[in-house]
């Protein structure tokens, strides 16, 4: 959920919260319970006066004398989100409804609440009885839209938020949840017409120019991503999202210097963000601040001893400054990282193909994309020479290097070559996994899957975005599955068997782990501190003394 929160997006308009309750207490009314709904009565009249806290202690009282009279119970809700106190709200509606299960008015109160602690599944069943009862009701449509897409169930959240722009063409908070919804389903192209829509329409809506910076960015319109990306820091100088929009889009188009002091922005609010320091590590290779990198890097390594990203910089930062030995070092372990993680050079012909990842590495380095196309498709024999596979290794090179837009138009033209291509799905789900969009990158994966059910990377990908999610258990299963060699995966493997209380598993991904991370200190040195956190200190030492 972007920030700003659910709340903060109402569509609902016109009709008094109060007037509502008044509606039900005059439905509930009988010659058995007059005296109470005539006390109700008196309560919504100081509230609509401007006395709301008279009105919540009448209420109160009421309730202590009728504790299960739903009407009563729904305007203390309402009084008590009025002065901001949700929890005790949301207890009160939740009451109410279980007394009335067809208030048409609690299942929306309910469901939101609900999709705002983050139990989508129950808000989705609650809002979808909402829009039963309710036929083309607006914000039913509204915010089921938003539950199905935080359940992960894109392409109903998609055709609910059109149906709620169809019933409401006119509503601007309608029209960008639509354009951040298809951004969120891949289509960028028709969410920025959308967002577009909905600047026009109303253009002081909350978050806007960061959504437009997002649907600019992934149409890998970079110019129009820092404009807007730049107004939405003008507006939120402290949000961290649209600074880091801010910072990519400064990247993107070289300008290290702005790119550098806005990624210091970030870390002067969050010291030990990882991706701020990696934008500084590559902000100074490119300004030949080339110890400065190596410092940033380094931290970043320290952080996340598998950052591939890290160690591709860290090679450029060490050459930089004449240091040949420690920068070869890091260009081998950014091509055996590229290999663990899916479809780098296998382990016949290891020193021919790494000759060959290396060539293709540095014309993409020098802007000759055309050139490293031709020599992936020159090096290839058997069933791997397929129209495809360059385009998906180039993309994956481009990846490794940090140039997403360059990995994401290569997979997609191999995709668009060859439709059934092998790993080009897998890369772009992990694509989507470096830039956080967990939803896009499990989708990706089990495009992969569906194209070549066995393929252990994508499982294996899957594995981590279960890990990311913290669903241990889920993600040990499709980490072991796997049969994983990558070092990083394997870190989560340990990390969520430990989790699990699965000691003896953990310590046999810790022994994996150190045999195809040994001759990286970075993995080793983090290893360590995982089995320190633990209290497996014994298997710590005994790493620790393999290290060195």
């Amino acid at each position: 959920m972007r920030a700003g929160g659910v709340l903060g997006r109402l569509v609902m308009a016109g009709t008094s919260a109060w007037l509502l309750a008044a509606a039900l207490a005059g439905a509930q009314s009988s010659p058995h319970q007059s005296a109470a709904t005539q006390q109700l009565r008196d309560a919504i009249g100081l509230a609509q006066s401007g006395n709301e806290t008279e009105a919540l202690s009448r209420v109160n009282a009421l309730l202590a004398a009728h504790p299960n009279f739903a009407a009563a119970l729904k305007f203390q809700g309402e009084l008590l989100e009025d002065m901001g106190k949700e929890p005790d709200a949301g207890a009160a509606y939740e009451h109410a409804l279980r007394l009335a299960p067809n208030d048409s008015e609690l299942l929306l109160k309910v469901g939101i609440y609900r999709l705002v602690s983050g139990k989508y599944s129950e808000a989705v069943s609650l809002l979808r009885r909402r829009v039963t009862l309710v036929p083309h009701d607006r914000d039913g449509l509204y915010y089921l839209a938003q539950a199905y897409h935080f359940a992960g169930q894109t392409s109903l959240a998609v055709k609910t938020i059109a149906e709620c722009v169809r019933v409401d063409p006119t509503n601007a908070s309608a029209l960008q949840k639509y354009g951040e919804l298809l951004s969120s389903s891949g289509d960028n192209e028709d969410a920025l017409q959308w967002l577009l829509k909905a600047q026009k329409a109303d253009p002081t809506l909350p978050r806007l120019d960061f959504d437009l910076g997002v649907a600019s960015y992934y149409n890998m319109d970079f110019s129009s991503t820092l404009k807007y990306s730049a107004e939405a820091v003008r507006k939120q100088p402290d949000d961290l999202q649209s600074l880091a929009l801010l910072a990519d889009a400064q990247a993107r188009l070289s300008q290290w210097k702005d790119a550098e002091d806005t990624y210091g922005r970030i870390l002067a609010i969050k010291p030990d963000d990882e991706a701020s320091l990696l934008g500084v590590g590559h902000c100074g290779v490119e300004l030949k601040q080339y110890q400065q990198a190596v410092d940033a890097l380094k931290a970043v390594l320290q952080t996340d001893p598998t950052q591939i990203l890290a160690h591709f910089y860290l090679s450029r930062a060490y050459a930089g400054l004449g240091m040949n030995a420690q920068a070869q070092q890091e260009a081998d372990l950014h091509t055996r990282m590229l290999a663990q993680l899916s479809g780098g050079p296998a382990n016949e012909d290891r020193e021919r193909e790494k000759a060959v990842w290396a060539q293709a590495r540095q014309l993409l380095m020098d802007h000759h994309e055309q050139e490293a196309l031709r020599v992936f498709a020159n090096s290839m024999a058997g069933p791997s020479a397929t129209p495809g596979t360059p385009y998906v290794l180039v993309g994956a090179l481009y990846m490794s290097m940090g140039d997403s837009s360059g990995a994401a138009r290569n997979l997609k033209r191999a995709l668009s070559v060859e439709p059934l291509v092998h790993e080009a799905h897998t890369y772009l789900g992990m694509l989507a996994l470096q830039q956080g969009d967990l939803q896009t990158a499990e989708h990706e994966f089990n495009a992969e899957l569906a194209l070549h059910p066995n393929d252990r990377a994508a499982i294996a990908q899957i594995g981590a975005v279960r890990y990311k999610q913290g669903k241990w258990a889920e993600a040990a299963d499709k980490l072991t599955q796997s049969e994983t060699s990558d070092p990083a995966l394997l870190y989560m493997l340990c990390d969520s068997d430990f989790r699990l209380g699965k000691t003896h598993d953990a310590e046999v991904a810790a022994e994996d782990l150190t045999a195809f991370g040994r001759s990286d200190p970075a993995v080793m040195d983090g290893l360590v501190k995982l089995l320190n956190s633990y209290g497996d200190s014994g298997l710590a030492q005994q790493l620790a003394g393999e290290k060195k």
